[in-house]
């Protein structure tokens, strides 16, 4: 199966050797997301509701460019520098995840996250046959 970059504008730019995302077979495996404003180039506020919704918004944007939406991710990881926002980020996440079954998921801490970001996030989709 052949592998296709996925890009858009509309997420921020890779900030290293990476895609945005990678479609193959029936799957896109979309990379991590930070808080950035792909207009300003800029993390969206320094809370973690505001990053985290923009967060879902660029994964959002690359999944669109891929041909799916939120509803189709199967799986995602979630980084978290202070485990203590775990609830803020619930709340977020439940907002933007509606569709049933929701994706399973992990939530790590880590010490740090690129452009001090709060928290990052990657997804696995799936590409219904049509």
């Amino acid at each position: 199966m052949p592998l296709e970059k996925v890009q858009t504008d509309e997420a921020p730019r890779a900030i290293g050797p990476y895609s945005q995302a990678v479609k193959v077979g029936d799957f896109v495996f979309a990379s991590g997301q930070i808080g950035i404003d792909p207009k300003t180039g800029q993390m969206d506020g320094k809370e973690i509701r505001n990053q985290t919704f923009r967060v879902l918004q660029n994964l959002e944007a690359v999944l669109k460019a891929s041909g799916v939406g939120l509803d189709k991710v199967v799986k995602t990881t979630i980084y978290l520098t202070d485990l203590t926002n775990f609830g803020a980020v619930n709340d977020i996440y439940q907002f933007k995840f509606t569709a049933d079954p929701r994706p399973a998921r992990e939530t790590v801490e880590v010490s740090r996250l690129p452009k001090d970001a709060l928290v990052e996030i990657s997804c696995i989709a799936y590409i219904p046959k049509n």
